[in-house]
């Protein structure tokens, strides 16, 4: 896998993004869109990287970045929202993609930061985006109900100063959470060090602005566009029946249910998740 150029974006209220641009590997196809891609909630650009390894081997340019207050990218400031990470996207791409064909790949709350960025800038999104992929994500807020003590416990993480979620984070959780029956050790020992990495405010107000998701009328920019949708059969957190309502909203849409697998198909599934965007790119082309 090519080693990336790093680049700093500033969000539009200034907090600063890290990101990711690898170059293709391998030479490109003619007029290839570039690969953006957006990773889910406690985690960091690094959950996509078997994925982008394949890719840039077929010789796509892509671009990754530490959604804010994750990884290396800076702390959160003043209310937090799924569609200020719309806003992000749209910054990012400002910057390393101003121009040109796009293929948008969005996991967990990635794929809720596309759906904010097609409500929010749908002309753009129009007029570049050559196809998406929707992995283990939602639409809406939780479709069922959120026990008191989880809220509470949420709610108090999001006051809390900087502090790292470490050791309260275990391998057992990660794996039970987020990982289908046959999980990988490495896989769940990645995630669960990106998840321990995460600070406890990032984790609370996140939680907090996932229920109060609401991106539905912002998959009607979706009609005409590529889209294949794809969820495990063991996903836990955003179970297939989230995946089968964006399926409704966006009736042109594939959706590809993966048996036996959890929450984290770039790892369980790479050459699923891969064959997903070689659909959208064949059928954009």
């Amino acid at each position: 896998m090519p080693t990336p150029s790093i680049l700093t974006v500033a969000a539009p209220d200034g907090v600063r993004l890290r990101v990711q641009v690898y170059a293709a590997s391998a030479p490109p196809p003619a007029a290839a869109p570039t690969v953006v891609l957006a990773h889910g909630w406690t985690l960091t650009h690094a959950s996509w990287l078997p994925v982008v390894e394949q890719l840039t081997a077929q010789g796509l340019r892509v671009v990754t970045w530490d959604q804010r207050g994750h990884g290396r990218s800076g702390a959160l400031r003043g209310a937090t929202s799924v569609r200020s990470l719309g806003d992000d996207l749209a910054a990012v791409l400002a910057v390393v993609a101003p121009e040109g064909p796009l293929v948008l790949g969005g996991h967990s709350m990635g794929g809720m930061t596309v759906m904010a960025y097609a409500g929010l800038h749908p002309e753009a999104f129009a007029s570049r985006v050559r196809g998406v992929v929707l992995v283990s994500t939602m639409a809406e807020s939780f479709d069922r109900p959120v026990p008191i003590r989880q809220r509470r416990a949420m709610g108090l993480m999001a006051r809390l100063p900087r502090i790292r979620a470490g050791r309260f984070v275990t391998l057992d959780s990660q794996r039970k959470l987020l990982f289908g029956s046959a999980a990988d050790d490495a896989s769940v020992a990645l995630t669960r060090d990106m998840v321990a990495a995460t600070t406890l405010p990032t984790m609370g107000r996140f939680y907090r602005a996932i229920q109060e998701l609401d991106e539905a009328r912002a998959l009607s920019h979706f009609d005409g566009i590529p889209t294949v949708v794809l969820v495990g059969e063991q996903d836990r957190l955003t179970p297939p029946r989230q995946s089968q309502r964006i399926a409704e909203l966006v009736p042109h849409a594939e959706l590809r249910l993966l048996p036996g697998l959890g929450h984290m198909l770039a790892y369980e599934a790479t050459d699923e998740v891969v064959a997903a965007f070689e659909t959208v790119l064949h059928r954009s082309a």
